[in-house]
C-alpha cells in the first residue's frame, strides 16, 4: 500500500551558499506541496548566522545537522574549496547513511546538491530514486555536465584559447568565462571537478534553480539537443526556480541598524555593495573601490570583509571581521563618508536591504543566490564576478538579460580603478542605461513571481517532479 505522504530527504554540503537554497527548496516542498521533508545539513563550523538560518526553517520540516568528516589527513590544508568540499562530502557518507538509517520514516526520494553526488550509493542501497539540485542556472549546468566532453576535445589550457567553446544548443562560453576549476588543467582540483561532473549526471533527474522564461535556449538544449541529452543521459530536467529568500517585512520585529539608516535616506538613492559570504578582494582593490564610492558622491551601504591575504581560501567556511583599525580602507574614508555611507562588518540583512525603497542598485559578485535576490527585488546590478561560475552569471546578466553593467576588464585580472567605479555607480543611479536596466529587471521580477505562483511554469515543473517520484514509489 503506497504511503500517504512522500518523504523527500535533501542533502546539503557545507556553506551558507549551498545550504540556503536547499532549505528554501525544502520549505517550498513542505508548505506548498505537503511533502514530508528532511534536510541533512553537513556542517563544518557553527556560527550565529548559521544557527539563525536553520532556526528560521526548523518549524516547517526536519533539519538534521551532521558534523563534516575531518579531512585534514586526506587533503592538504591549502587544497582548493572544490576539492575540500568533494572530499568532505565523500568522507561524511557513513554519517549520512547512519542519519538516514535512524529515521523513523524511510525516505522515498533522495535529493543532493552537486557535491553530494557520491551519496547516490545510499539511494541505490535503499532502492529509491536520486535527484540532483543544481543551485546555479541552466547555462552553468550545460557547461558543467559537458566538461568531460570538452576535456577530450580541447588541447592545452582553456584560458589560452581565443575562440569560445561550443556547448551544443547553448550560447558558447568564452575562455575568460570558464569556471575557475577549469583554469588549470594540471591542478588536482580539475580532475576532481571532472569526476564530479560525471557523477552528477548519474542522478535520475535534475532540479535547476531557474525558470523557463529566463533561460529558454539553455533549457531547450538540455532537453532536446541530442548531444547534450546524451551527456545528461536523457534524464528529465525540472525548473524549480527562483528558489530565493523572500522579503517578509512583517516578520522583522527588531530593525537592524543598517535598515534604520536606510529608512532615513531618499528613495532610490543608495548603492548596495557586497561580495557574498565567501568573496574577498585585494587590499588595493578595496582602496580603489572606496575611493570610487566616495568620488561618485552617491549614498552607499558596503559590506566590507578583510582583503585577500588577511583570510585564506577557507573564507568559504569562515567569516572575517572588520578590522577595528580599518587599515585597508583609505585614511579618513569612514569619517569623510559618515553622512552618506554605512559600512557593515562581514554580514548584512541582504534581502531586507535589496527590498528597501531607498536602494537603487547592487554591486555584486554575481553569485546565483545574490543574483536571484536582486532580480526578485527589482534591483539592477553592477556585475563584479570573483570565482566559481560568476563570470558566466555576469555575462548572462549584462549581455542577455541586460539588467547589469560591468567593468571593462575582469576584476580578477585587473584592478578596477576609482574613476571607473565612480562612473559605473553614477551611470547605474542616474544614467539612461541604468533606467533601461531598471525596466528590464522589473520585467524579470514579474516573470519570476509568475513562475512560482500556482500554475506557473516552475510550480508545474515541481508538480511533475513529485508525480514522477510517486510513480517510482508505486512501482
Amino acid at each position: 500500500m503506497p504511503p500517504k505522504q512522500l518523504h523527500v530527504t535533501i542533502i546539503a554540503s557545507p556553506g551558507i551558499g549551498h545550504l540556503t537554497p536547499i532549505l528554501l527548496l525544502g520549505h517550498r516542498l513542505a508548505t506548498q506541496h505537503n511533502l514530508h521533508v528532511t534536510v541533512l545539513a553537513v556542517i563544518t563550523t557553527r556560527s550565529h548566522s548559521l544557527s539563525q538560518l536553520i532556526t528560521s526553517f526548523a518549524n516547517h520540516f526536519s533539519i538534521i545537522q551532521i558534523p563534516a568528516a575531518d579531512i585534514s589527513a586526506v587533503v592538504p590544508p591549502d587544497a582548493k574549496v572544490v576539492t575540500q568540499l568533494n572530499v568532505m562530502m565523500r568522507e561524511t557518507i557513513p554519517a549520512i547513511r547512519s542519519a538516514i538509517s535512524a529515521m523513523e520514516t524511510r525516505p522515498h526520494v533522495l535529493v543532493g546538491d552537486i557535491f553530494a553526488y557520491e551519496s547516490w550509493a545510499i539511494a541505490e542501497e535503499l532502492g529509491i530514486p536520486k535527484y540532483v539540485f543544481i543551485t546555479g542556472n541552466a547555462w552553468f549546468t550545460a557547461l558543467f555536465t559537458y566538461s568531460p566532453v570538452l576535456d577530450k576535445q580541447v588541447v592545452g589550457q582553456y584560458v589560452d584559447h581565443k575562440k569560445p567553446f561550443e556547448i551544443p544548443g547553448c550560447k558558447p562560453v568564452r575562455p575568460d568565462e570558464v569556471i575557475d576549476t577549469m583554469l588549470n588543467r594540471d591542478d588536482e582540483t580539475y580532475k576532481v571537478y571532472l569526476d564530479q561532473a560525471v557523477g552528477v549526471t548519474l542522478a535520475d533527474g535534475m532540479l535547476i534553480n531557474t525558470w523557463e522564461d529566463l533561460e529558454l535556449q539553455s533549457l531547450d538544449a538540455l532537453r532536446t539537443n541530442e548531444v547534450l541529452r546524451s551527456v545528461v543521459k536523457y534524464k528529465p530536467v525540472y525548473t524549480v526556480g527562483p528558489v530565493y529568500r523572500r522579503y517578509e517585512p512583517e516578520s522583522v520585529v527588531l530593525k537592524d541598524e543598517v535598515i534604520k539608516w536606510l529608512d532615513e535616506q531618499p528613495d532610490r538613492s543608495v548603492i548596495y555593495v557586497s561580495f557574498g559570504s565567501g568573496g574577498t578582494i585585494s587590499a588595493e582593490q578595496i582602496k580603489e573601490l572606496a575611493w570610487g564610492l566616495e568620488l561618485s558622491r552617491k549614498r552607499f551601504v558596503w559590506v566590507v570583509r578583510p582583503p585577500t591575504g588577511h583570510v585564506s581560501d577557507g573564507s568559504f567556511f569562515k567569516y572575517g571581521q572588520l578590522d577595528t583599525t580599518c587599515d585597508y580602507l583609505p585614511e579618513g574614508f569612514l569619517t569623510r563618508t559618515k553622512k552618506v555611507g554605512f559600512v557593515v562588518s562581514s554580514w548584512a540583512p541582504q534581502v531586507e536591504i535589496l527590498n528597501h525603497v531607498s536602494v537603487a542598485g547592487f554591486l555584486t559578485h554575481c553569485g546565483w543566490n545574490s543574483t536571484l535576490e536582486s532580480v526578485t527585488s527589482g534591483v539592477p546590478m553592477i556585475a563584479w564576478p570573483l570565482y566559481a561560475e560568476q563570470n558566466m552569471n555576469a555575462t548572462l546578466l549584462t549581455e542577455e538579460l541586460k539588467v547589469a553593467m560591468r567593468p571593462a576588464s575582469l576584476p580578477t585580472k585587473k584592478v578596477v580603478r576609482r574613476d571607473e567605479v565612480a562612473r559605473m555607480v553614477i551611470d547605474l543611479m542616474d544614467g539612461e542605461e541604468g533606467k533601461s536596466m531598471k525596466m528590464n529587471v522589473n520585467g524579470l521580477k514579474e516573470g519570476a513571481k509568475k513562475a512560482i505562483s500556482t500554475n506557473g511554469s516552475s510550480y508545474i515543473s515541481v508538480c511533475k517532479f513529485i508525480e514522477d517520484c510517486w510513480s517510482h514509489v508505486r512501482q
